[in-house]
């Protein structure tokens, strides 16, 4: 595409033009609509969270370990020599749910324990320790299945490939890291959100 656009660009003979169709043109069609529809998985992730969690702070915790998996996605595409198409852009939406869902996990079981009495860094390892074995079985049973996509091969092959690839290798390090990060991210933003609207102690009133 780059090189049909440099030869169009060069100046092509009179009479002459250039037009994209089929895959090409989707893509092409598609390009410019990535982002808004990246934002807008984001945006109601983040409504949905708040919503839940009734903050508007501890839903950050979640959003922020998604450039984690991300960024796994990204490099695996790009070491594998493979293209970021639109088939790689449909891979991070999905993507975005799945790290969501993990990070829901941890943080999830992390507030209970922080509305049980437990001190906010005792909460982040208890959610991150409890949680840990679901995680990585949702997680590792999900990449397994995707393999046939990531090694595909005939007919439309680069298009499954592309899938498989970008979600097996972000699901892979987002998953990885993630552990990590997840409870980090919770203990910051649940220690924001209790200094901005600390808890207020309910006091008994005995009234006869």
């Amino acid at each position: 595409m780059n090189a049909i656009q440099e030869v169009n660009e060069s100046g092509l003979p009179r009479n002459f033009a250039v037009d994209y169709s089929g895959l090409t043109r989707e893509e092409i069609n598609a390009s410019s609509q990535t982002t808004f529809i990246i934002l807008l998985s984001i945006l109601f992730v983040y409504f949905i969270l708040a919503a839940q969690y009734e903050s508007y702070l501890i839903p950050f915790a979640v959003l922020l370990s998604l450039p984690v998996g991300v960024m796994g996605a990204y490099l695996t595409t790009y070491f594998l020599g493979m293209e970021a198409n639109i088939y790689f852009q449909i891979a991070m939406v999905m993507l975005i749910g799945l790290l969501a869902k993990n990070a829901i996990l941890i943080i999830e079981f992390a507030m209970q324990r922080r509305a049980a009495g437990a001190s906010i860094v005792d909460a982040a390892y208890e959610g991150a320790k409890v949680r840990l074995r679901p995680i990585l079985m949702t997680s590792f049973a999900f990449i397994i299945g995707l393999l046939p996509l990531a090694f595909a091969n005939g007919i439309g092959a680069a298009g499954n490939r592309s899938i498989g690839t970008g979600a097996v290798g972000g699901l892979l390090i987002g998953t990885v890291l993630g552990v990590f990060v997840i409870p980090i991210l919770f203990i910051l933003f649940q220690w924001l959100q209790e200094k901005i609207s600390p808890k207020k102690e309910v006091e008994a009133l005995d009234n006869a």
